[in-house]
Formats: structure tokens, C-alpha cells, sequence
């Protein structure tokens, strides 16, 4: 102890701990040392005031770095029920819309009255960049089927013309589009008395999204623009549902006038289906006018 006692680093170091202790304490409101260190303050008062700003500074950065975790959680929580609206939203966009395909639905039925409408989602397109063929969700188990040589009209929601059912599935139903070289339409110009033509897909124009017209009398040839619809011949496909306009006429061949149209239908984008099956006693009508013609 006394080896201790006599040790200069020793003494320096509990020389300093208690100055340091007394500047401190000095330094506090009130304290009673404030009248021992008034006469050296001159000395003092530079230390106590590094001291009470080095404690100032570490209790700001302390609140800064308190505070700044608080506003990063907030921050977080903020982007979260954003997240959480925008996803409402989204939901809310999506069934207005489904609202209005369903709307255009109910009027596909009061035009044609006379047809039972299936409606149905695309459930996949054909591997084919242009969707020459899609599968739609509606098939057998919905009471819809499919006799031997017969197809329906497949419509958007907008009414205008998709394509026609090839083959039908106990749960989803195969649609050959507008764009396939094996599809074939009689259309008109929606006027009064307007021209008839045949509509078909086409190898090389469908990679312009365009189909092939042609039939057309020299005297009867559509202009550009003008809207084409079903004419109602065959009886496949019910008369005036719109098919396209007509973008191109190729008249250089008075023998074989041709033209393109354009589809109303976008392809890349339907997501809804309405298959037009007409009611059983038409389609026995139908059947029995189609028999007693073939004999």
C-alpha cells in the first residue's frame, strides 16, 4: 500500500480523477463547490464547459440516433399501408372493369335474344405468336356441347367478332380466331343493301394482324374505312356483329379484286370469351332445313 502511495503515475492518475470529479460536480447548479472554485474559475470554467458540451453533444447524437430509428420504422410502416391501398385500388380498378365486361355481356344477350350466351376466361393461347387457336374456361360440365360439323360465334365483350368453337372439352373449349388461314366468314358493309364478301385468315397477313377479303364485285367494291359485319349467310355466324374496317383495296386485278381488314378484336388482349350457341329449337330448325336441302 505504501509502495502504492508512492507511485507517481499512480497519484497522477487519482490527481486527475479527482479534478475531473470536482469540474463536474462544480459544474452542476447549486452545487456547493461552486464557492470553492470560484476563485480558480478562470481556470475552471474553460474545462466545465468543454465537459457540459461534450455531454451535450453525446445526448444529441444519442436522440439523433433514437429519433432517426423511430423515423425509419414509421417510414416502413408508411410504405406498407401505401403497399396495402395501391393493392386496393388495383382490386377496386379490376372489378369496375369486370363490372363493365359484364354490363357489354348483357347486352351481347338483349341483341341476340335468341342465343345463349356462355361467357368464359382465357385460360391459354396457343404457343403461335399471333393466338391462332385459344382455350377458354367453359365446356361440357357448364351445358354446353358440341355436335359433329357444328360450331358457335365467339364474340369480346365489345360484341365484335373472335372467332368460332372447333372443339369442346368437358371443362374448356378450343376457339379458332379471326387470323387462322382455316377461318372463313361471309361479311357485309354495314350499310343498307351493303356488298357481301369473304372474310379469312391468311399466313402472310396475319403476321400484320390483318385478314383477307375477297368475293368482291367489280361493281361493289368497299372503300377504306368502311365497317364490315356478319351477313347472317350460312347460318354459322348471326347477321351483324362487327368484324373490322377495311384497311387496303388491291384493284389492279379487275378479275380478282382483293382487300385486308383489320380486326375490331385484339387479339394479345382478350381475357373474356362469349360463346353465341343459339337455342335448340333454331338449331333443330336449322338441322331439319339443312337435311331436307342435302335430299
Amino acid at each position: 500500500m505504501r509502495k502504492l502511495l508512492t507511485n507517481k503515475r499512480f497519484l497522477t492518475i487519482v490527481s486527475l480523477l479527482i479534478i475531473l470529479a470536482v469540474i463536474v460536480l462544480g459544474s452542476l447548479p447549486g452545487s456547493p463547490l461552486n464557492a470553492v472554485l470560484k476563485p480558480v474559475g478562470a481556470i475552471v470554467s474553460p474545462i466545465q464547459k468543454l465537459v457540459k458540451s461534450t455531454g451535450n453533444s453525446i445526448s444529441a447524437f444519442y436522440s439523433a440516433l433514437t429519433d432517426g430509428i423511430a423515423i425509419r420504422n414509421e417510414n416502413e410502416q408508411l410504405r406498407a399501408e401505401i403497399a396495402e391501398l395501391q393493392y386496393q385500388l388495383n382490386q377496386n380498378e379490376e372489378a369496375a372493369i369486370r363490372y363493365e365486361e359484364l354490363q357489354e355481356a348483357f347486352h351481347i344477350r338483349e341483341v341476340f335474344s335468341n342465343y345463349d350466351i356462355f361467357g368464359a376466361s382465357v385460360l391459354s393461347r396457343e404457343s403461335d405468336e399471333w393466338f391462332s387457336v385459344i382455350r377458354a374456361g367453359v365446356g361440357n360440365s357448364d351445358g354446353i356441347y358440341l355436335e359433329p360439323g357444328q360450331s358457335f360465334a365467339v364474340v369480346d365483350v365489345r360484341m365484335n367478332l373472335v372467332g368460332r368453337v372447333i372443339d369442346i372439352n368437358e371443362d374448356d373449349s378450343d376457339i379458332l380466331m379471326l387470323l387462322h388461314e382455316g377461318f372463313q366468314v361471309s361479311g357485309k358493309v354495314n350499310a343498307v343493301n351493303g356488298a357481301t364478301f369473304i372474310i379469312t385468315g391468311d399466313a402472310s397477313l396475319k403476321q400484320q394482324g390483318l385478314c383477307l377479303v375477297t368475293g368482291i364485285d367489280p361493281d361493289t367494291v368497299p372503300s377504306i374505312g368502311d365497317e364490315i359485319v356478319t351477313s347472317g349467310d350460312g347460318g354459322l355466324f348471326p347477321q351483324g356483329i362487327p368484324i373490322g374496317v377495311i384497311e387496303s383495296v388491291d384493284t389492279s386485278n379487275e378479275l380478282n379484286i382483293t382487300a385486308t381488314l383489320r380486326p375490331y378484336s385484339d387479339i394479345s388482349d382478350i381475357n373474356d370469351i362469349f360463346i353465341m350457341v343459339p337455342y335448340e329449337e333454331e338449331t333443330r330448325e336449322q338441322t331439319y332445313e339443312t337435311t331436307s336441302a342435302d335430299t
